[in-house]
């Protein structure tokens, strides 16, 4: 039997986290909450190729907190199995030998749930061509549903003591790299395939919106992958602001100063249309949304110029595409870190991304850590983390 975290369907709760949770965030730790700790059976590896693990840490992603506050959209609903255990930023312990991999190893899962993994023959064109983050038959198989792993009901996940995983996931954590810098692994992919996504040009003027994990993951990557000319970073909080000039930003503003600092650079002419946000006539060259909100994805596109390259690297929210129509602006979907691990690898030792992992919470104290989680840019912490060990 295995302890875990369990989000379950109560259209209850997700009507009230929805409605309630973006004016009253704390509650979405609390009574309206879809979670629960409880005691299940260990989840079962379905086929040959498949292993157990035993999660040491799983970080809470901002996806998560989506999910868990009712915000994520409807379109998803088709694609996760339910009740599932979240958790697909992973360091676990390989429980099994798995073809090449030995029992006892640390590993880190790309969370995926690919043809491959599904036994899915013959596999579909996006996995045949190598990218598995784009698979075509994320319902099928011989699991659930589930996009991911930590949305499929059949795997389990890291927030739980046990999961299983298929060997196409895993990749074998070095021996010298800390279990804090592993789980920034699988954000620090994500990063890097936005990034590559972009095809940012040389000497371009580009804007991170964000500065959260994502966001500070991003401008790395930009820094490693590009030779973009103005990096803008928009921070909302002081510990953010250090962390983005720290990893590359030429220029940190607050949201409030963003539309103002584009023009500066850009020699941009801003406009004020009535009931609605300023807007520029140029801008950047290509813009990250790297927060997953309505304002965070407003500005992203009123700050871009004509022809220019908006990249959603947050899980997408509402928001007013009139600048994407009128500006006639590329729109780029950056979804899964697929392909871009063993680069990952190497930029999350470089650049110590564990020291960006603030805290770490039992999962018996899951409300804590949702709750610190959900406040973290206030409080000063990049990333929270479950050890579900301690349980």
């Amino acid at each position: 039997m295995t302890v875990a975290l369990e989000l379950y369907r109560s259209v209850p709760k997700y009507l009230a986290a929805r409605a309630i949770g973006p004016r009253l965030p704390g509650m979405i730790a609390g009574p309206v909450a879809s979670l629960r700790l409880v005691t299940r059976e260990d989840p079962e590896t379905p086929a040959g190729g498949w292993a157990r693990l035993a999660p040491r840490l799983s970080g809470i992603c901002g996806s998560d907190l989506t999910t868990i506050s009712g915000q994520s959209s409807f379109y998803f609903t088709a694609l996760v199995s339910m009740p599932f255990v979240p958790g697909h930023e992973v360091v676990a312990d390989l429980l099994d030998h798995v073809d090449g991999l030995k029992a006892g190893q640390r590993v880190i899962i790309d969370p995926v749930l690919s043809c491959a993994a599904r036994g899915v023959e013959p596999p579909c064109e996006p996995c045949a061509a190598g990218m598995h983050g784009l698979c075509e038959r994320v319902t099928g198989g011989h699991v659930s549903a589930g996009l991911q792993t930590g949305y499929c009901a059949d795997t389990g996940g890291g927030w739980g003591a046990r999961m299983v995983a298929h060997r196409e996931q895993l990749h074998p954590v070095p021996e010298d790299m800390d279990d804090q810098t592993a789980i920034m692994v699988e954000p620090m992919a994500c990063a890097l395939h936005a990034v590559r996504r972009a095809k940012v040009p040389g000497d371009a003027t580009v804007l991170v919106v964000g500065a959260g994990t994502v966001g500070l993951l991003t401008l790395i990557a930009l820094k490693a992958e590009t030779e973009a000319g103005q990096i803008i970073c928009v921070a909302k909080h002081a510990r953010q602001a250090e962390l983005a000039r720290r990893f590359g930003a030429t220029d940190v503003v607050s949201p409030s100063d963003a539309v103002g600092a584009v023009r500066r650079t850009t020699r941009a002419f801003r406009l004020h249309p009535e009931r609605s946000s300023p807007f520029l006539l140029g801008g950047v060259d290509v813009a990250f949304e790297c927060v997953g909100s309505k304002d965070s994805l407003d500005l992203a596109l009123r700050a871009t110029r004509a022809q220019g390259r908006v990249v959603l690297s947050g899980m997408p929210a509402r928001a007013d595409l009139t600048p994407a129509w009128f500006r006639e602006l590329e729109v780029v979907g950056a979804y899964s870190g697929a392909g871009a691990f063993t680069d990952a690898m190497e930029l999350a030792r470089s650049a110590e991304l564990g020291a960006l992992v603030g805290a770490t919470y039992p999962l018996d104290r899951w409300r804590e850590a949702i709750d610190h989680a959900l406040s973290a840019g206030k409080l000063g912490t990049t990333k929270v983390a479950f050890d579900p060990r301690e349980n």
